[in-house]
């Protein structure tokens, strides 16, 4: 990724984060954070990567919000980021910090098991 694409990510993640939690008044959008995203080398399309704390129902809301808003959190993107296009945005769920925090339970209840073992 050359340094004006990774640059103009950033851009897109910081803005995106900002419109998503100070502007976007839709009650179905949970705790968002902006993980990533990857753009396009011709900067056309940008996938947005997000991860939502809380229950599976929360996540399938805050998804349907985000669908719903793609037009309008795009349009105020293009606003502040000043590009001749401005790219075309796909939200995409980030399920890794999910799947870090099922290991990490999982590595706890090994070692709880451990430690019962060697107390018997």
């Amino acid at each position: 990724m050359s340094l004006r694409t990774e640059k103009v990510a950033q851009a897109i993640k910081k803005e995106v984060s900002l419109i998503i939690h100070n502007e976007l008044n839709d009650p179905r959008v949970g705790f968002v954070t902006i993980t990533n995203v990857e753009i396009t080398a011709d900067l056309r399309t940008a996938k947005v990567f997000y991860s939502v704390l809380g229950p599976d129902i929360d996540c399938q809301r805050t998804k349907e919000a985000l669908d719903s808003a793609v037009g309008y959190i795009r349009r105020l993107m293009g606003d502040r980021i000043k590009l001749r296009f401005t790219p075309e945005l796909i939200f995409r769920p980030d399920h890794a910090s999910e799947y870090s925090v099922k290991i990490q339970k999982l590595l706890e209840e090994v070692k709880d098991d451990d430690e019962h073992k060697e107390s018997n």
